[in-house]
C-alpha cells in the first residue's frame, strides 16, 4: 500500500467513528468455556434492563439483563490497553461509567455502538489540566446532562465505539471490539443509553 493510501484510509476510518488498526498482541483471557452455557441460553428480546460491563483486564465483555449475566464475549482494546484514557491518540480504551448513545449500522467495522467519551469527569479533568477550553468543557457537560453524544473533536479524544472487527489482538485506537457475530447480537439486544461501565 502506498504512503497515500495509507494516510487516505486513516482519514476515512476516523472520519466514520471507527477505529483502525493499529497490531498489538492482546492480553487476557476473554470468555472462557465456563461461559458457553450462558451463550447458549436463548437471548429473550427485547431486554428491559441491559447494562454492559467490560473487563480489560480479562479481555471480557459481558451483557447484563438486570442481575443475570446473559452472553459473555472475548474482545480487545485499544493498541496501549493499560491505563485510562488521557487524550487523543493515547490508544488506550477510557474506563468508567458511560452509556449507548448512538448505534451505527453503517460502521467501518460491521456494526459499531458509540459511547459517550468525553464524559463529565474527562471534561473537568482535561479543563483542569488545559487541554481543552472552558467552552469544549461546557460543550461535554451539556451533552452528559441531556445524555447525548458529547463533542468528538476535542484534545481528549472521542468516537469510542464497541464494534466488529475482530478480537486476534489490541488493534483499535481506543475502542471495544468483538467479533463480528457478536457484534450483531449486541447491537440487536441492546437500546441507547445502555449503561455501560468499563473496569479497568
Amino acid at each position: 500500500m502506498s504512503k497515500l493510501a495509507a494516510v487516505s484510509w486513516f482519514v476515512l476510518a476516523l472520519a466514520a467513528g471507527a477505529c483502525l488498526a493499529a497490531g498489538q498482541s492482546g492480553g487476557g483471557e476473554g470468555a472462557s468455556a465456563d461461559d458457553g452455557a450462558v451463550n447458549r441460553a436463548p437471548l429473550k428480546l427485547p431486554l428491559r434492563r441491559a447494562r454492559i460491563v467490560v473487563s480489560k483486564s480479562g479481555r471480557r465483555l459481558t451483557l447484563y439483563e438486570g442481575g443475570r449475566a446473559v452472553r459473555v464475549y472475548r474482545m480487545v482494546l485499544g493498541f496501549a490497553p493499560e491505563g485510562d484514557k488521557a487524550r487523543q491518540g493515547d490508544g488506550r480504551t477510557p474506563e468508567g461509567e458511560f452509556y449507548v448513545c448512538m448505534k451505527n449500522a453503517k460502521s467501518l467495522f460491521y456494526l459499531s455502538l458509540g459511547l459517550n467519551y468525553p464524559d463529565e469527569a474527562a471534561a473537568r479533568r482535561g479543563f483542569a489540566e488545559g487541554l481543552i477550553t472552558r467552552a469544549q468543557r461546557d460543550r461535554i457537560v451539556s451533552a452528559a446532562r441531556e445524555r447525548r453524544c458529547p463533542p468528538w473533536d476535542t484534545p481528549l479524544g472521542g468516537e469510542i465505539m464497541i464494534h466488529g472487527g475482530g478480537t486476534s489482538r489490541d488493534w483499535t485506537l481506543g475502542c471495544v471490539a468483538l467479533e463480528n457475530e457478536h457484534i450483531k447480537e449486541l447491537f440487536d439486544a441492546v437500546p441507547l443509553r445502555t449503561p455501560v461501565r468499563i473496569e479497568p
